[in-house]
């Protein structure tokens, strides 16, 4: 997508602090933090909303997951907890329209979240 922020920082056209990247994910410091640790990991095919997701993607988002437990870990985080959250369209809270894993922790956090 060429109008896809998300996009352009995987094609490495918008410089972002990226902490983790492979073949198929990149994550990045998300540039307005709720939390101590605010990472966002996005998959590199674009995907719109969670609802656009299809069966044989699902290796993908469990990737997703693994390396959002992988960062939980190197950023100390894991053993006190974190948080993980796919918001699906802009009533959720879905700005960028490029499916993306938040990850937060360094902070106790509240419930319900908002």
């Amino acid at each position: 997508m060429n109008d896809c922020i998300f996009c352009k920082i995987v094609d490495k056209e918008i410089p972002a602090e990226i902490v983790y990247e492979n073949e198929e994910v990149v994550a990045f410091n998300d540039i307005n933090p709720q939390a101590p640790v605010h990472v966002l990991i996005i998959p590199k095919k674009h995907i719109p909303t969670l609802n656009n997701i299809v069966g044989e993607q699902k290796k993908l988002i469990g990737e997703i997951l693994l390396v959002a437990q992988k960062i939980a870990r190197e950023k100390g985080i894991a053993e006190r907890g974190y948080r993980t959250v796919f918001n699906c369209n802009a009533d959720a809270g879905q700005d960028v329209f490029h499916i993306h894993l938040h990850l937060l922790g360094g902070r106790k956090m509240t419930w319900p979240p908002g």
